[in-house]
């Protein structure tokens, strides 16, 4: 069957998985049609941080180049002590020659959907709709047919899978009767762009700030300007007014360096943080993938690099089976491992990154972290053994047998 004659596969959500599912679909010769409720994409401050491991994936999809010229890539990581001041620094030059790529990839994940977008839109078979808000479905043997609400009424699009790829609170999960297991976290996360001379003041490109109320992650997002744009992340409590978050935000800039006043807030954005997973991955003829499937708080940046590595193995495998080179049964597999990832991998890790930075304030357990933080700097297998703990969080292609 040409494309012409397939029913496209229909993609609620026009972040970075929703964009790389489409695009790995339509690489794959499948029609697709991308809906997002937005009007562009979305620019609060988000991920921006990909770690070495998902960057074979962005080169097999055709970005890595691209993404390498809008971005930039770095090694260097550095914890941080705030009361004491004391310095752990460490850096991915220890996996050169063991990897492809021993870089992380430095760039708001807005760029990234950006850049796929051009790239998704090199293809006659790929169409991004927006201002359509998913409203609900119904589910055929064959098909899935979508409602969506538009400026201009009602819209009904007809296709042979549905992907949700629509966030935490993702309508289309929430359509399917799907459990969001897990909690929310009592602090409230604020994401800010901001611009200040951090590495003049001796701050690395990603510097974890340990302190138990001032604890923060500190990390640069490009070169633009004098300073470069940077990420500075903390979280306060959640029954604070959110409607003033900007008005305290200079107590943590405060804490930090000795001009406040110099650092130039761009754009700033407060959130709940979750450690959730869907009971489901799959349901029919409808599958969930990043924030819609699982989401944890971003200590460590476990969960786009989540979402990236969901977006990897679903595009390859739902191509396959729409284009009959695979059974249905590879979208179970699917719906299993990448919860089973997260559940086992993910949400512990991330979890316990949470801790360490944000929640010091027991001193003999931040002494344990910090011993084993101290080897960073004297063991050189225990090094590798960290940085390669991204890769654990993939799951290889589920076609190889078919």
């Amino acid at each position: 069957m040409s494309n012409k004659e397939q029913e496209p596969v229909l993609i609620v959500g026009a972040g970075p998985v929703g964009i790389l599912n489409a695009l790995g679909l339509a690489r794959a010769g499948v029609p697709v049609h991308v809906f997002e409720r937005g009007d562009e994409v979305a620019q609060a401050p988000r991920a921006m941080v990909y770690h070495w491991s998902v960057l074979d994936g962005l080169e097999r999809l055709g970005l890595y180049e691209d993404a390498v010229q809008r971005g930039f890539l770095k090694q260097d990581y550095t914890y941080k002590v705030h009361k004491t001041g004391e310095e752990i620094r460490y850096g991915l030059q220890s996996l050169e020659g063991l990897v492809k790529h021993p870089h992380n990839l430095h760039m708001g994940q807005n760029v990234l959907a950006e850049l796929a977008l051009e790239h998704l839109a090199r293809h006659p078979h790929a169409r991004v709709h927006w201002g359509h808000k998913f409203t609900g479905l119904t589910q055929g043997p064959d098909q899935v047919t979508a409602t969506f609400t538009t400026d201009d009424g009602d819209a009904t699009f007809t296709g042979s899978w549905l992907i949700g790829a629509d966030g935490a609170r993702s309508a289309v999960r929430e359509s399917q009767g799907i459990e969001f297991e897990g909690f929310t976290w009592p602090e409230r996360f604020v994401a800010t762009n901001i611009r200040y001379p951090f590495e003049a003041a001796g701050y690395g490109q990603t510097t974890m700030l340990i302190d138990d109320r001032f604890g923060a992650i500190i990390t640069k997002i490009d070169n633009s300007g004098d300073t470069g744009l940077w990420r500075y992340t903390y979280c306060e409590n959640a029954s604070l007014p959110v409607e003033e978050v900007e008005a305290r935000m200079p107590g943590f800039f405060a804490s930090i360096v000795e001009d406040p006043q110099n650092v130039l807030v761009e754009a700033y954005s407060p959130y709940s943080m979750h450690q959730r997973a869907a009971a489901t991955l799959r349901s029919g003829r409808v599958l969930l993938a990043g924030d819609a499937a699982h989401a944890t708080n971003p200590t460590g940046g476990l969960g786009l690099t989540s979402g990236l590595f969901d977006t990897y193995v679903l595009s390859e495998a739902l191509a396959a089976v729409v284009n009959g080179e695979a059974e249905e049964t590879v979208l179970d597999e699917y719906a299993s491992e990448r919860r089973r990832v997260f559940v086992d991998v993910v949400n512990p890790a991330a979890s316990n990154n949470k801790r360490m930075v944000y929640h010091s304030s027991d001193p003999v357990r931040l002494e344990q972290d910090l011993e084993e933080l101290r080897r960073l700097t004297t063991d050189e297998d225990y090094v590798v053994k960290r940085l390669m703990f991204p890769k654990s969080l993939e799951t290889p292609s589920l076609i190889g047998a078919w």
